[in-house]
């Protein structure tokens, strides 16, 4: 028997980091030694204390059992409390919290939730492919891909965006470029979606991977009807774990909970369980604690580095003051062209292409890697590119 993909599938585009894996496994069974910039996931280890707990919690029997697609109350009650030391907002953990199985998942759902065949997507570009591939695709929607612009630091332009769209993806700081955003820039953002009875949706991953003083806002700060995405993954260098969470408008993470009710049976208990002494980690005031202060203290070091060598090799490179990506035009006709040129040299980088057709030429790169790792791949871009 011949299996053909449904045409929702075979409409998706080939998933960038899949390619890339691709890519990197065959230059690794050549016997180039590797040095990895490519996919966004911290090496850096989850801190002890969320490892000791989950342990704890995970011999507990009660914890061994399915949860909910909602996620524990006790857990939506941490998140509550965290919005509240972190930005001074009120959430209620009943109505306008929802634990996901990381964000990206609840990314997806939302659309899934509220757009119908037909209507219209925004999504920025370059962005995370999830906004304008699954999301839009699943839902046979149409998206329009607003272009980010260096001139414009690299935020969307609601002036760009047509009206009358149903659902308005943001991302600050952002994946792929590293730009952040203030409160002036989410309230005019809030404010053109609740003109135009466009439904908000923030991703909100990055918010803890911040540096030099700067401290991303919430849109929850800005007004209540949007939902934004946290997650675990990057502030306490939990991807693996996939867990995150919703927060907003309660409406909307009505129609996300019914989603999921009908798709997952919710993260592991003694996942969520760590996730609450993740979250009591940080002080009253809202200061991260020590180990996520650690943690951004390196990634900032090596950012330093990261970006003082490309410019020494002629890169025009911004200091990011959000995530942990490198954003930067390669000089080369594709970002293509760029990326093999590094794999020659044993270098993974992230075509910006695979972000978004506007990002043409542009790379990005992580700094995933130690310092003397991080100086080794400066050295060969040294020679190889000369």
């Amino acid at each position: 028997m011949r299996y053909e993909f449904a045409d929702r599938l075979q409409r998706l585009p080939p998933y960038l980091f899949v390619r890339l894996e691709e890519m990197t496994a065959k230059k690794r069974a050549e016997g180039i030694d590797i040095i990895d910039f490519g996919i966004g996931d911290p090496d850096l280890p989850t801190p002890d204390e969320i490892i000791e707990e989950m342990c704890i919690q995970s011999r507990i029997n009660a914890n061994q059992k399915y949860s909910s697609s909602a996620g524990e109350r006790d857990l939506r009650v941490a998140v509550a409390r965290w919005y509240k030391k972190r930005y001074g907002v009120d959430v209620d953990p009943d109505t306008q919290v929802c634990v996901t199985i990381g964000s990206k998942e609840a990314i997806f759902n939302i659309a899934q939730a509220f757009v119908n065949p037909g209507e219209t997507i925004i999504a920025p570009s370059p962005g995370y492919p999830v906004y304008s591939g699954a999301s839009t695709i699943f839902n046979e929607a149409e998206c329009v891909k607003v272009p980010l612009r260096a001139e414009k630091d690299w935020l969307l332009d609601v002036d760009e965006c047509p009206k009358g769209a149903k659902m308005l993806y943001i991302n600050y700081p952002n994946n792929p470029t590293g730009a952040t955003c203030d409160k002036d820039y989410l309230k005019k953002v809030y404010d053109w979606c609740q003109e135009n009875d466009t439904i908000l949706c923030v991703d909100d991953a990055y918010c803890e991977m911040t540096y030099d003083g700067y401290q991303a806002p919430s849109i929850l700060e800005i007004g209540e009807d949007a939902i934004e995405f946290g997650s675990f993954s990057k502030t306490f260098n939990m991807t693996g774990f996939r867990l995150g969470y919703a927060v907003g408008h309660p409406d909307l993470i009505a129609g996300l909970k019914k989603c999921k009710g009908q798709v997952d049976s919710g993260a592991p208990i003694f996942i969520q369980k760590a996730a609450i002494k993740a979250l009591e980690m940080y002080g009253e005031n809202g200061e991260a604690p020590e180990a996520v202060r650690k943690n951004m203290k390196e990634y900032s070091d090596r950012r330093e580095v990261l970006v003082n060598g490309l410019r020494e090799l002629g890169f025009d490179v911004k200091m990011p003051k959000g995530t942990f990506y490198i954003w930067f035009d390669s000089k080369c006709k594709t970002s293509l062209e760029f990326t093999e040129r590094m794999l020659d040299l044993g270098i993974v980088v992230t075509p910006g292409s695979g972000f978004g057709e506007s990002a043409e030429g542009y790379v990005r790169m992580t700094v995933t890697q130690p310092i003397p790792r991080i100086k080794e791949a400066l050295q060969r871009m040294k020679e190889g590119l000369n």
